[in-house]
C-alpha cells in the first residue's frame, strides 16, 4: 500500500493548475505584478508540456525509416515506450499518409510500418499484373510474409489514392508468362 505522503503528491500533483490558480488569485490582491509575472511564467510552462509529444512523433518517424518493414511490437521493446503509446501515434500518422512515401497499416490489432523502398518494389510489382503470391515471392527479402498483408497494402494504397490502375491485369500477365 503507497504511503501517505505519497498519495498526497499524487494528488497535489494532478491538481497542481488548480493550485497555482488559486495561488495567483491571493497574490494578484497583495502584489499585482508578481501575479503577472506568475501568470506569465505558469502559461509558458503549460505550452512547454507540448513540446515532448512534437518531438517524440518526430523521434518515432525517424526510428521507423531505418527499417525496411516494423511492427508497433518491436518499435515499443525498442524504444522503451508503452505499446499504447506507440500505437496511439501510429494511428496519427496513418491519417494522413497520401503525400508520404511510406504506409501504415492496421492488420491483426497491430500497425505495421512500410518504407519507401518496399512500397515501390510492391507498386512496380501490381503494376507487371503480378498475383498477390507473385508479389509475395518477390517481397520475402523485405521480410513481408503473409498474402494478408500483401491484400491491407493494396488496400491501404488504394484507399489513399497512391495506387494506380495495373497496367497489365493479372489475367494478360499469365497468358503472356503461358506463351513465352
Amino acid at each position: 500500500m503507497p504511503k501517505k505522503y505519497v498519495v498526497f503528491f499524487k494528488t497535489i500533483g494532478r491538481s497542481w493548475f488548480l493550485f497555482l490558480v488559486v495561488a495567483i488569485i491571493i497574490v494578484a490582491f497583495y502584489f499585482p505584478i508578481i501575479a503577472i509575472w506568475m501568470t506569465v511564467i505558469t502559461l509558458v510552462l503549460f505550452l512547454m508540456s507540448y513540446i515532448p509529444p512534437f518531438f517524440f512523433k518526430n523521434k518515432l518517424y525517424k526510428f521507423m525509416k531505418k527499417y525496411p518493414k516494423i511492427d508497433d511490437i518491436n518499435i515499443s521493446k525498442r524504444l522503451e515506450k508503452s505499446l499504447e503509446k506507440i500505437q496511439d501515434q501510429m494511428y496519427k500518422l496513418s491519417q494522413n499518409q497520401e503525400k508520404k512515401k511510406w504506409l501504415i497499416v492496421f492488420l491483426d490489432k497491430h500497425y505495421i510500418f512500410y518504407n519507401q523502398e518496399i512500397i515501390q518494389k510492391f507498386k512496380e510489382n501490381y503494376n507487371k499484373g503480378l498475383s498477390e503470391k507473385e508479389i509475395l515471392d518477390n517481397l520475402k527479402d523485405y521480410k513481408i510474409e503473409t498474402r494478408s498483408e500483401i491484400k491491407n497494402i493494396t488496400t491501404a494504397l488504394i484507399k489513399v489514392n497512391r495506387l494506380n490502375e495495373r497496367e497489365i491485369s493479372v489475367k494478360e500477365h499469365r497468358d503472356k508468362q503461358r506463351f513465352m
